[in-house]
């Protein structure tokens, strides 16, 4: 009996530890503090419309909250831009885990800026926002802090000594305030900052603590500065001090250039000592007389000393006045002497072209020059690679810093002229549009080139970034519709704070390898901005409609998705990844393939947009979700996990997913379904090749509606495309063949059909 008793004792205890391991498991997959962190958030924010927030509980990770992104089952991140979000932060923001960013910027928050902040930040943006009060001095312990902007808010008072700390500091934007007093001299520890923005504040002092700091982009406009500008600032490439009160007068001459005369002795205001006293009356009238010889022959020499520094000052004076007197008669009767012979060389000898000449004029910029002709060295590589005439890289460099690149250089164009020089804005692209595009299918060698434009310009044209003209918000950046003044549409990108951080180098690459593709089904790229940290892409404008809108948002446009019309999107989105796959040189992956960048316009055309920006993502800088969250949830080929690297079989994969989604009408993964249903290819990958079953599976919309031919051969393609083994599933020019072989055989089934009607 007691034997069965312990026996019921260790299993009630084994079962009891087995609980307590998977309990938190199976509760949730986001970290339990995370979660009661973000909880807090939503309620200090005024619990506002964000799709997946709550104010209790929940599953931020695992259900995708929106603007939330995580690494495995910690918060890494939340990015909401312009949500117009109020409230305030509230202090248990300090309480996440493992937070890295933090970006709320363009919203209506406000209170002051909590003393109490994640010790893990490396990128604190709320600019744009209704802060008050000051930044709290506990910003000394971020010690992981790289890029802090609070710009464009209603904070005051003086700046706190606490930079000593952030010695990892590249970026800070405090400008468009109320600060005041002077700049803490802890700012001096801040030892890798690139970047200040100070201007349209109050502050006041000197910039003494800046001088030492790598600094290449400073901009101290509209304050209280005063004293001499140390010499180091003025050296840094980008650097703007106007409306401040600085002395700028020049300071004396050196002691060098004055009349050597020594100083006279200031008197003693101390008693003179017994010692002296008596020796003064001890040496008698001799010591007397002899001091005031002393004292008359250091008199004169003092006279002698003015005497000849005047004389010899009065000579070169006259020796400089008759140098130049002499000059200048010399240069009058040379131009006399011209004037007199020049009919009689015009007669003898043949007129030289008017820009013959490449001597520099008087008061010409040397480096201006110089720099003149780089741009025409770079100008003439880059249009070699086929990029923008209007895009060296020089000039990109220049729009980055924020430099004026419209100013007429001094050095007279050799012949053949050279192009204008780049203007900031242009608001014509080059490119026609895509609507009156007659080009064929593949047109690589179509000569392109870009728009630049600046980032005045395309907040203009978007309504600075409003929310009515985002188009959607991508894992590269959020896309906004933009008008021009002529009416004519564009598409901007903006690409998130992660990916801005790309050089403008490297920008500049990417542009051009985008501007290579042009195909009907691809969403061309027209124009670029790179000023002032900010990379910008400008698209031709198709739609504001997606195919994942269409399939599980817009009910009425559902409806219109007949079997025919989801064969004719299957087939132009496939004609795009062979072109990419196949045509181009070196191939192009596409690495992130879905409906939310497949878009279609009113006639239901297809164009497939971020197409060449695989670079952007397989970077470092994107922050994505952890592998397993990323199998469960995208369209991402299960190889991916395993070697990370995205390949033309990893497209066919995604496309397999997205063939699937227009066969089932269902998301990838729906947790709203039944458990078994969940997963969109786990359920569907075993039914393929049944008919009774896919029959079954086909989205309501269409069900009845599907030859049962046409519906198998959709689900073959499906079968294949999805193969967990890469090497198994088929080159795109063979699904393109197959998709286009059903399009021409259901066809002429309707045709058939309308003869015998």
């Amino acid at each position: 009996m007691a034997t069965a008793y312990l026996g019921i004792i260790s299993s009630s205890f084994s079962l009891i530890v087995l609980l307590s391991f998977t309990l938190p498991f199976s509760l949730g997959f986001t970290d339990p503090q995370d979660v009661a962190a973000i909880n807090s958030l939503y309620v200090a924010l005024g619990s506002p419309a964000l799709p997946g927030w709550i104010p209790n509980g929940g599953d931020p990770c695992l259900e995708a909250w929106q603007g939330v992104q995580c690494i495995q089952s910690n918060i890494n991140a939340i990015t909401i831009n312009a949500a117009n979000l109020g409230g305030q932060l509230g202090d248990d923001i300090g309480n996440f885990t493992s937070i890295v960013t933090i970006d709320l910027s363009n919203n209506n928050i406000g209170g002051s800026i909590p003393k109490n902040l994640p010790l893990s930040l490396r990128t604190f943006f709320l600019s744009a926002n209704q802060f008050t009060g000051s930044i709290p001095s506990t910003l000394s312990k971020l010690t992981l802090l790289t890029d802090m902007s609070v710009n464009e808010n209603h904070l005051s008072g003086d700046l706190p000594d606490a930079f000593q700390s952030l010695s990892g500091l590249i970026n800070l934007d405090l400008s468009a305030n109320n600060f005041s007093g002077q700049l803490p001299p802890s700012m001096k520890g801040l030892s890798s900052l690139t970047t200040l923005r100070l201007q349209n504040n109050q502050l006041s002092g000197t910039l003494d603590v800046l001088q030492d700091l790598p600094l290449r982009d400073l901009n101290v406009e509209n304050n209280l500065f005063s004293g001499p500008v140390p010499e180091k600032l003025l050296a840094i490439e980008n650097f703007k001090k106007d409306g401040n009160p600085f002395n700028t007068s020049i300071s004396p001459s050196s002691p060098s250039m004055m009349p050597s005369a020594a100083p006279e002795p200031l008197p003693s205001s101390k008693a003179p000592s017994p010692e002296s006293t008596s020796s003064n009356i001890t040496d008698g009238p001799s010591a007397q007389s002899s001091r005031k010889g002393k004292k008359s022959s250091s008199s004169t020499f003092k006279v002698v000393g003015y005497v000849l520094v005047a004389v010899v000052s009065f000579i070169i004076i006259v020796l400089v006045v008759i140098f130049c007197v002499s000059k200048y008669q010399e240069r009058k009767s040379r131009h006399e002497e011209n004037a007199k012979w020049q009919p009689v060389m015009e007669r003898e000898r043949p007129k030289e072209p008017e820009n013959s000449e490449h001597f520099i004029r008087p008061n010409n910029n040397i480096k201006k020059v110089q720099n003149d002709s780089e741009e025409q060295k770079s100008q003439h590589e880059i249009d070699m690679r086929g990029t923008a005439r209007t895009a060296p890289m020089e000039v990109l460099a220049k729009q980055d810093s924020g430099l004026d690149t419209t100013e007429e250089f001094l050095l007279p164009p050799p012949p053949p002229p050279p192009p204008p020089p780049v203007e900031k804005v242009i608001v014509n692209p080059i490119v026609p549009p895509e609507t009156t595009r007659t080009s064929p299918p593949v047109n690589v060698n179509t000569p392109t080139s870009a728009t630049s434009y600046s980032i005045a310009s395309l907040q203009q044209y978007t309504n600075n970034f409003a929310e009515e003209n985002l188009i959607k918000d991508g894992r590269l950046g959020k896309l906004y519709l933009a008008e021009l003044p002529d009416g004519k549409l564009l598409t901007v990108m903006k690409l998130d704070n992660a990916n801005s951080k790309i050089s403008v180098d490297d920008f500049l690459e990417l542009v051009v390898s985008v501007l290579e593709l042009r195909h009907p089904n691809i969403i061309e790229l027209v124009g670029y901005c790179a000023e002032f940290g900010q990379r910008l892409l400008v698209y031709h404008y198709f739609s504001k409609l997606t195919l994942h809108d269409i399939l599980h948002y817009e009910d009425d446009l559902k409806r219109e998705l007949s079997w025919d019309t989801r064969l004719q999107i299957a087939l132009g989105a496939a004609k795009a990844l062979e072109y990419l796959h196949e045509f181009c040189q070196p191939p192009v992956v596409h690495q992130d393939f879905e409906p939310t960048n497949i878009f279609l316009n009113d006639q239901l055309a297809v164009r497939v947009s971020e197409c060449g920006l695989g670079p952007l993502l397989s970077s470092s800088s994107v922050t994505q979700l952890s592998d397993r969250m990323r199998a469960l949830l995208s369209y991402e080929a299960p190889e991916f996990n395993e070697s990370g690297l995205y390949t033309e079989h990893s497209d066919v994969y995604s496309f397999g997913v997205v063939m699937l989604e227009l066969l089932t009408g269902r998301k990838p993964f729906d947790s709203s379904r039944p458990r078994a249903e969940q997963h969109l290819v786990r359920w569907a990958s075993s039914q393929l090749h049944d008919i009774n079953n896919l029959s079954k599976m086909v989205d309501p919309s269409i069900y009845g509606k599907c030859p049962k031919k046409s519906l198998s051969q959709f689900a073959d393609i499906i079968s294949r495309c999805i193969q967990q083994g890469p090497e198994f599933r088929p080159p795109m020019s063979e699904v393109v063949q197959d998709l286009a072989r059903m399009v021409e055989d259901d066809s002429r089934e309707m045709s058939d059909a309308s003869i015998r009607s």
